[in-house]
This record gives C-alpha cells, structure tokens and sequence, in this order.
C-alpha cells in the first residue's frame, strides 16, 4: 500500500488548503467519516487533484491496488413500463416499439453464456401485467438450468411493484423470490433521494422511503445489495450528499451494501434532453467524493457502460475498485440514452489491460468479491 506518500502529498497539500479542507484531510486519513457539511464543502471548494489524493487514501486503505471485475451478463426482460420518469430513455414510452422476452427467451440468452460467466444481472421496465408469481418461476427455471449462476435481480422499483401487487410486504416478499433463487439485489432505482426533485424527475416511481426500506429488508434476509444514484440532472451538490447520507446510515445499520455506483445522467432520447450533461471533471469529482463519504461502502464501482470505458479507467485514479464486468453486450439502457457505449462487450483480456494501464492489480471476483483463482 503506498499510504505514507499519500500522507505526504497531502501535508504539503494543507499548507495552501482552506482551513476546512485541512480539516478533511485529517480526518480522512485518521480514518473518521466526514459530516455532510463537510461533503459539501468538497463538492463546492475541494480542487479536483485534491478530492483525487483524498479518494485515493480511502480506495487504498479499503483495496489495496486491486481493481475487480466479473464475468458477467444482463437480461432485461421488457421495456413496457407502468411509470414514466423523464430521464429515461429506455421505456416504451420513448422507444420506437413495445417488446417483452417470453421465459424461453430469457433462457435461451442464458444457454447461451459460457460456463465461465459467473453472474446474471436481472433489471428492466416495471411490466403491468407480470406478478410476483412470474419473477419468482423466472428465478426456479434459472436456477434449475445454471445452479453456480449468481442471480442479481429486479430493482426496487420492480420489487416494490411486485411485492404490493402481490399483498405483502417486503420482507415477505424478498424471502419468496430469495426462496426461488434470489441470490443480491441490483442498486437500480434509487435515482435521487431528495423528494421534491424526485417527483419532479420520476414521480410515478417508488419512494426513497420505500427504496431504503426495500433494501434494509433485503440485508436483514441475508441478501446483499448495492446501491446507486442518478447524477447530473437537476439535483444540486447539498441533494446528492442528503442521498449519500442515507445510504451511508443505513449502511451503518445493516452493513448490507456491496458497492456505490454513481450513474451520470444521459440527455439523449427522454424528456430531459435540452439539460446539458456534465463534464469530465465534474464526474470525477463525484466518484472522488463518493469514496471519501461512503467510507463504510467496502466498494466503489464505475459501471462503465455508462461512463465510458476510457472514463471508467480514469476514474480508478479518483476512488474507484471496481469496474463491473464483461457485460457481453446484454445491456441497452445507456445505449439507448446515447451513451459513448452503442455495443457494450469487454473482454477478459481487454479488461485487464484497461486495469494495468491505470496502474492496477487486475483482480477478477465473484458476486461477493471473492478472488477467483
């Protein structure tokens, strides 16, 4: 671990720094959490090099120079979707035509997956007319063809739609699919906490109440989740560190999360499309600050079919472990959002060298970062 010349670097740092940025950087390295004005003032004062250094300490202390990734793919069973947020692209109500996978389509797409493919990530449009029932047989018939298969599944904007159509609650509902087969809940949905931005962006979607609460059921059953949020729209610096607050309490509760992975906004093709999207700069900086105040998080992912994979490499530079994974081109929710990424695949061997040439170890993992050999 190369610690002591962080320690170094931001001493010399301090001497030109804002009093509370001194500060931070003190408590960053004694290993305390930061306050949410504290957040704040990183967001708004902290030079980008600074928040790099910062981030850097905690990456450092949490991973060492392992950057994971994972042998993985998607499924996204239909776009027909009861809720219509502004920012999305990838619903009916934006795309040029309906569609929606019969179960032996989703199983075909997963015979057809090498048996070294490790995890299969679930999520899609909140279908009016599927059940609990269904996504549960989804779950059996998966297992039944690929029993090793992690299955990370539905959102908890999809859990919330199908445990309360179904009549329970979210405890009883999580134990039934977790009974089926359900291994980890995707972080997808959490969108912005804030209330009054969140009704302005996606008001038909389940609540941040319900979100935190889909996911504290979740880790009290044993099923580990992670956790997301949608940046780069309307929020200001003060909504994005409520949202990591949150996170960071209830994280503090359960110790369920995984992983936090900020998900930059994408103008193209929604309601949304004259809000200029940010910079690079601004990116990184919110990677950065997302390691230094998530620091009960154990991971920090950059979802690089969102970002970009040349981005996502830089962003191992501002806090970032993990890389996600080889996706196999299973995904168009950020395609269709007009993301730099129209066809995203990545090898195992182009993963690696992403890593390397950042300057990290490569260190491929299953769904609970465990080495694989």
């Amino acid at each position: 671990m190369q610690l002591p010349r962080h320690t170094d670097t931001i001493k010399i740092l301090q001497q030109s720094l804002l009093p509370g940025l001194a500060d931070i950087s003190e408590k960053v390295l004694a290993g305390l959490s930061i306050s949410p004005s504290e957040g704040l003032l990183l967001f708004e004062k902290a030079e980008l090099g600074f928040l790099g250094v910062l981030a850097d300490v905690v990456r450092q202390r949490k991973n060492g120079d392992k950057a994971w990734f994972i042998r993985n793919f998607h499924i996204e069973p239909t776009n027909i979707c009861v809720n219509r947020c502004r920012f999305c692209s990838f619903s009916h109500h934006f795309s040029n035509s309906k569609w929606e996978l019969t179960v032996d389509d989703i199983l075909a797409k997963v015979d057809e997956q090498e048996e070294t493919v490790r995890e299969i990530h679930i999520t899609g449009a909140v279908h009016p007319k599927r059940d609990i029932e269904y996504y549960g047989e989804l779950l059996k018939k998966i297992r039944s063809r690929r029993p090793g298969l992690h299955i990370k599944a539905y959102s908890a904007v999809e859990l919330d739609y199908m445990i309360k159509k179904a009549g329970m609650d979210f405890t009883a509902g999580l134990k039934y699919l977790k009974d089926c087969g359900l291994d980890s809940v995707p972080g997808g949905g959490a969108e912005i906490f804030d209330e009054t931005v969140r009704e302005e962006i996606c008001g038909m979607k389940t609540s941040s109440r319900d979100w935190l609460d889909i996911h504290r059921a979740a880790h009290v059953l044993g099923l580990p989740s992670n956790a997301t949020m949608l940046y780069g729209h309307l929020e200001t610096y003060a909504h994005r560190i409520d949202h990591l607050e949150r996170l960071r309490r209830l994280q503090d509760e359960t110790g369920g999360f995984n992983a936090f992975i900020p998900l930059k906004f994408h103008s193209y093709n929604n309601e949304m499309k004259d809000i200029p999207e940010v910079s690079v700069n601004e990116d990184m900086k919110m990677y950065a600050v997302s390691r230094i105040y998530l620091d009960n998080f154990p991971h920090l992912k950059a979802y690089w079919p969102a970002l970009g994979r040349k981005m996502a490499q830089v962003s191992l530079s501002f806090g970032v472990d993990d890389m996600d994974g080889t996706i196999n081109d299973s995904t168009r929710i950020y395609s269709l959002a007009g993301a730099e990424e129209q066809s995203p695949v990545m090898t195992v061997s182009g993963m690696k060298q992403l890593i390397e040439e950042a300057g990290r170890v490569p260190c491929e993992r299953d769904s609970f970062y465990r080495p694989v050999l």
